[in-house]
């Protein structure tokens, strides 16, 4: 490495710090615009972001700088990435959000839509463990309503 890289120290919110290369860092607009408005200092806190999901986005921010990757392998890890739990897409939606990388953040809501395209509300519930606080009295005035959407 060339004396002129620069690390980035990024603190979750559960304490744990990553020494990250600037260059892979400001894959995140947030965390780029703190640097380009000279906002940083020491540590760059992350308040919305826990160290097991900063890990899994480390790893798709070095995967997609990686020069040597074929697309056809880059395409395989994105379909690998997103095969995950529903509340480990939700702490990576809300994550990719706050740190503004909208690659990710499209990425993991198409693989919401995914899931639940062609569902049935019972099908999407059972998806994302959704509990039904509806009355029977109430889904029947819904679906009434909004019978378009049931067709």
């Amino acid at each position: 490495m060339s004396s002129l890289t620069k690390f980035l120290n990024l603190k979750t919110c559960d304490g744990k710090e990553f020494v990250l290369d600037e260059t892979i860092a400001v894959r995140s607009e947030t965390i780029k615009n703190m640097v380009e408005d000279n906002c940083v200092s020491n540590v760059i806190p992350l308040p919305n972001v826990d160290s097991k999901t900063m890990t899994k986005i480390i790893e798709y921010w070095k995967k997609h700088l990686e020069e040597d990757v074929s697309k056809d392998l880059l395409m395989e890890f994105d379909k690998a990435f997103v095969k995950v739990h529903h509340s480990i897409l939700h702490v990576l939606i809300l994550a990719a959000n706050f740190l503004n990388d909208k690659e990710i953040l499209y990425m993991m809501c198409q693989e919401v839509a995914d899931r639940i395209k062609g569902k049935t509300p019972e099908e999407v519930r059972k998806e994302f463990d959704i509990k039904n606080d509806f009355t029977p009295e109430e889904e029947e005035e819904i679906r009434k309503e909004n019978v378009w959407a049931f067709e």
